[in-house]
C-alpha cells in the first residue's frame, strides 16, 4: 500500500490533473490519497479569528475541510471514489479502484491526535499510512525541492521552518515501517510507467534520515 498526499496548494494547477490520472491509472486500490486542506482549510483559519472559536473546533473544521478538498478531486476524474472507513478503504482496494480518502471520521474518533493546527494533513498522511501498514508514504509539494536534494538537511527544523512540512509530523513518522518521501508537483511524470520504488529512489527527497 502506498498513501500519495496531494497538498491544497496544488489545486488550479495543470499538475494535478496529471497526478489524479496516473493514480487511477496505476493505482490499483494500492494507492491512497490524501488531500490536503488548501484554501477550504484557510477559510477555517479565517473563520477562527472572526468567532474566536477554539483550536479544538478549528481542528474538527479543518478535518471537515480536507473532507471538501477529498470530494472535489473525487469529483475531478470519474474513476476516483472515496473512503470514509478503514471497512470503506478496504472494500474500495478489493474493487481496485483510485482511492480518495476523506479524514474526519477516523481522525475525530482518535483522540490522541492532537486538536491544533500543528497537526496537518501531512501529520495525518503518516498516522493513516501507519493505519495501513504502507510502504511508501509521499508528500507531494508545490514547492521546489531542488535546493534540499542537492544538500539534504541535516535537521528537521529546517524543513518545519520552510514549512515543507508540519512540526508533529515527526511524531506520526518517526520510527515506522514505511519510508517517507517529498516530490514536487511536477514529479508526476516519474510515474508514467507506473509506480516504482526505484523510480522514488532517483528523483524523491527521502525524509526518513532526517525524522529518524
Amino acid at each position: 500500500m502506498w498513501v500519495i498526499k496531494l497538498g491544497g496548494s496544488l489545486l488550479g494547477a495543470p499538475e494535478l490533473a496529471h497526478w489524479l490520472e496516473l493514480l487511477v491509472k496505476f493505482g490499483d486500490g494500492k494507492v491512497v490519497i490524501v488531500p490536503g486542506g488548501g484554501l477550504f482549510a484557510n477559510s477555517v483559519r479565517e473563520a477562527q479569528q472572526i468567532s474566536n472559536a477554539s483550536d479544538e473546533v478549528a481542528h474538527q473544521l479543518a478535518l471537515l475541510a480536507m473532507d471538501q478538498f477529498g470530494i472535489l478531486l473525487a469529483s475531478m476524474n470519474p474513476s476516483l471514489v472515496t473512503a470514509s472507513s478503514e471497512l470503506e478503504l478496504a472494500e474500495r482496494g478489493w474493487q481496485h479502484r483510485g482511492i480518495v480518502w476523506l479524514p474526519s471520521k477516523m481522525a475525530l474518533a482518535d483522540t490522541s491526535i492532537p486538536q491544533n493546527w500543528q497537526v496537518t494533513s501531512d501529520s495525518l498522511s503518516a498516522w493513516l499510512a501507519n493505519k495501513l501498514d504502507a510502504e511508501q508514504l509521499i508528500l507531494v509539494k508545490s514547492k521546489s525541492l531542488i535546493t534540499y536534494q542537492k544538500e539534504a538537511p541535516s535537521k528537521l527544523q529546517h524543513l518545519v521552518d520552510d514549512e515543507l512540512i508540519d512540526s508533529q509530523f515527526v511524531n506520526f513518522s518517526a520510527d515506522k515501517s514505511f519510508q517517507t518521501w517529498a516530490l514536487n508537483k511536477a514529479d508526476y511524470s516519474i510515474f508514467e510507467q507506473g509506480f516504482s520504488v526505484q523510480k522514488l529512489q532517483e528523483k524523491g527527497l527521502q525524509l526518513n534520515n532526517i525524522i529518524s
